[in-house]
């Protein structure tokens, strides 16, 4: 028998979308969310914090902590996990590429976070699949050559053929290394070298997301196979 959840999907033609999964998309890709969705996010948040307290309430709305237009109220008229749910499908519909769920390779349940290599459900471990890291620092495009990824090795070797996961950053992506190169950078008096790594298997899009996002500080993997 199906979820209540699925026959919604089917009969809206929208994409499946539980508690869990929008909780997790809200919690780790808000940065997706539209500039409406972000305020009617704090005006929840905000109004539970302010409750039972009117002098607070309207120190934060003469700040702008707290929209009061009416089209930032329409957001949450059904409540606090429609909203989430709402703002994790239109992710998901418009941006699903930007979008990593990090499901375990056994069992295919969600983990708790994007960073994980451990299942919660199953116990499954893949921490075996992901051979070095790499710690963005910027990018860029050479003419007529590679476009490079500029940062340091945290941990690992990394080779040509290996591939670079990009979902870490936010890009469901997985380009193949197809050249290692080597530039020496100066600053207050310190000199040290960063890591290039190119690729020719990302679109402008892509590259434009990545030049505009400058430096990462988590390390994404470099893994063997996609």
């Amino acid at each position: 028998m199906q979820s209540p959840e699925t026959l919604v999907a089917l009969v809206t033609n929208r994409p499946t979308m539980d508690k869990e999964t929008a909780n997790y998309i809200r919690n780790y890709f808000s940065n997706l969310m539209t500039d409406d969705e972000k305020l009617a996010l704090k005006y929840q948040m905000y109004t539970y914090k302010t409750e039972g307290n009117p002098k607070m309430r309207k120190m934060m709305v003469d700040r702008g902590w707290i929209s009061e237009q009416p089209d930032i109220k329409e957001y949450l008229k059904d409540g606090y996990e429609e909203f989430e749910l709402n703002v994790a499908q239109r992710i998901m519909q418009e941006t699903p590429e930007k979008v990593f769920l990090n499901n375990c390779p056994k069992c295919n349940k969600l983990a708790r976070t994007p960073y994980a290599r451990q299942c919660r459900h199953c116990g499954n471990n893949w921490h075996d699949l992901t051979v070095a890291q790499f710690k963005l620092e910027t990018s860029f495009q050479i003419t007529g050559r590679y476009f490079f990824l500029l940062g340091q090795i945290t941990k690992g070797e990394i080779k040509q053929g290996q591939l670079m996961d990009l979902t870490m950053l936010g890009l469901n992506k997985k380009p193949k290394i197809e050249a290692i190169e080597f530039a020496l950078k100066r600053q207050d008096g310190k000199v040290w070298e960063d890591i290039g790594l190119g690729t020719n298997e990302l679109t402008e899009e892509d590259k434009k997301y990545l030049k505009n996002m400058g430096s990462f500080t988590t390390p994404f993997d470099i893994i063997n196979e996609r």
